[in-house]
Parts: structure tokens; C-alpha cells; sequence
């Protein structure tokens, strides 16, 4: 998951709190999902190994 991604959940979270998705926790969740992907793009030379 992108940044831009959890982004976006955030913000619909915020705009509707009240929503099942907000309550959740999925915003939450979508944002560590996108913290662990970022890593994973950094960790993660050209041949793929870490």
C-alpha cells in the first residue's frame, strides 16, 4: 500500500468518523501498511535481496 493510499483512507475516515472503516481502525492500519512497504522499498537493493 502507498503512502498516497493510506492517504486517502485517512482523509475519508476524517470525513465520515462515523463510518465502519473509521471505527475500525483501518485508517490506522492502512498507515502501517504503507510505513512497512516504504521500508520494504528501501531495504531492497537492485538484485532484490536485503
Amino acid at each position: 500500500m502507498s503512502k498516497d493510499d493510506a492517504s486517502r483512507i485517512q482523509s475519508a475516515a476524517d470525513r465520515h468518523p462515523e463510518s465502519d472503516s473509521a471505527q475500525s481502525g483501518f485508517a490506522e492500519r492502512a498507515q502501517s501498511a504503507a510505513d512497512r512497504s516504504e521500508n520494504d522499498d528501501v531495504d531492497t537493493g537492485d538484485d532484490g535481496q536485503r
